[in-house]
């Protein structure tokens, strides 16, 4: 009998310490996946206020909004590159419903697209060379009248790292 609670207990331990392992592993990759907080900014179209993280490192472009739940009202971000060239996004590992604005560099809105969630086999590419990339809950857009044409104005701050 002793060898056998002996023998049970060790296992226990083998599994408590692997269950721990893999929850360690499983929380770090998370953390990994995406930026923990990103400079914010205030944007406006047609006066209707935004408050945005600007991604402008490849890191934080690459998670974008990614692993989140949700996304507040009147919040989203704002992409932000150091090139004009054209661009594309896709919705992995995004659960929220996007839409994204493509902006030139002149902050002029030239293509606007909803996405679905989770979406991998399909890409959003923009239909010009873009400097900016603005996404928010889907449908915002369009609750507030903004279109192609029109120009998101920013109010960025002074020194920004961008990459």
């Amino acid at each position: 009998m002793r060898l056998y609670f002996q023998r049970y207990r060790g296992s226990t331990r083998i599994i408590r310490v692997r269950g721990i392992s893999l929850m360690l592993i499983a929380l770090s990759i998370k953390a990994m996946a995406c930026p923990i907080e990103l400079p914010t900014a205030t944007v406006s179209v047609k006066g209707q206020q935004l408050t945005v993280e600007l991604a402008t490192t490849p890191s934080a472009r690459v998670c974008g909004l990614s692993h989140r739940a949700d996304l507040p009202q009147d919040q989203g971000m704002l992409f932000i590159f150091a090139d004009l060239r054209p661009r594309y996004f896709w919705m992995k590992d995004t659960f929220i419903p996007l839409s994204i604005a493509y902006l030139d560099d002149a902050g002029r809105i030239f293509s606007i697209q909803d996405m679905a969630p989770l979406q991998t086999d399909k890409h959003f590419p923009s239909s010009l060379p873009a400097a900016y990339a603005l996404e928010v809950n889907q449908g915002w857009f369009r609750r507030h009248g903004i279109e192609v044409g029109d120009v998101v104005e920013m109010q960025l701050p002074l020194v920004l790292d961008i990459r």
